[in-house]
């Protein structure tokens, strides 16, 4: 990778970090889910994906006993849902201004800070999921109303977007929005549009399932014929040319692939330095992209 570095939020990153949704599978495990994230650090990891509402809690939990002032980990959560351990989903929608000064308040306490670097307002406009229905619409101007005044009580440093549509970015532009988590991969670009809008303004991409996949029906990058060839022809996995797809795509892409296991966590941050041709670069470009676009629930 020409670039192993990014801007993002007033400060430098490693454009590979790590989502921590799948700690929740070290539940049991705390020690190795703390080994885990120590091990991330020593790669180089320096941006941390997470939420309160990431195995109730214990994403948060473990991140707060793990990481230390000196380790300079930017660690970036969200807001728009919440536990729900006696529902029928592990979460429930959470998007009312209200809700939302209560999640960045949660995450504050959690993570045993004063200020969170990023937070990241989790939209359900676009992309595989669940819709906002009843008083869970809500307007996209009244959240950032709530989330700008949290930064301007130095709660929050910075403002993000996850799920959101181009029109809803465009809005949200003059809040000064430092990224958007949207679902793409090389398999599913839709919001192709999306992302040169935010390589145009310097905003932070940061694809969720950034390998596809993760939900049924979507579309799994690692089944690529073209993408299994360029593995082969480099001795490198499937998911590292899709990971590797992704960075050489824009400039501005930020990775945050999460696991629960040490060697995948390596080969993960070692896609950073998985190098194409013109040729390579070439066949994947040609892989034909499909609609991400998928409701379920």
């Amino acid at each position: 990778m020409t670039n192993p570095t990014a801007p993002f939020a007033g400060r430098t990153v490693y454009r590979v970090g790590y989502g921590a949704l799948q700690l929740e599978r070290l539940r049991d495990r705390r020690e190795d889910a703390v080994a885990l994230v120590r091990r991330a650090v020593e790669l180089g990891v320096d941006h941390v994906d997470t939420a309160e509402f990431y195995g109730f809690g214990f994403a948060n939990d473990v991140l707060r006993e793990t990481l230390r002032p000196e380790d300079d980990v930017m660690v970036v959560t969200k807001v728009g849902a919440a536990p729900d351990p006696g529902g029928p989903m592990p979460l429930r929608l959470a998007q009312r201004p209200a809700e939302l000064r209560a999640a960045v308040e949660d995450n504050l306490r959690s993570l045993g800070t004063d200020r969170l670097a990023v937070v990241n307002l989790r939209r359900l406009d676009t992309g595989p999921g669940v819709r906002a229905e009843g008083d869970q619409i809500v307007d996209l101007d009244d959240q950032l109303a709530v989330l700008t005044a949290l930064r301007d009580e130095g709660k929050i440093g910075a403002i993000g977007l996850s799920c959101v549509t181009l029109d809803g970015l465009r809005r949200a532009l003059p809040a000064g929005i430092v990224c958007v988590q949207n679902a793409y991969s090389l398999v599913s670009r839709d919001d192709e549009d999306m992302l040169r809008l935010c390589t145009a303004e310097g905003i932070a991409w940061v694809p969720f399932f950034p390998l596809g996949g993760a939900m049924p029906g979507l579309p799994k990058v690692t089944e690529e014929p073209a993408v299994r060839a360029v593995a082969e022809s480099l001795g490198v996995t499937p998911s590292q040319v899709g990971l590797a797809w992704l960075l050489h795509h824009a400039p501005n892409v930020l990775l945050i692939p999460g696991t629960a296991d040490p060697a995948h966590l390596e080969a993960n941050v070692a896609a950073g330095d998985v190098s194409f041709d013109a040729a390579a670069l070439a066949t994947l470009d040609a892989v034909r992209s499909r609609s991400s676009q998928i409701l379920l629930g």
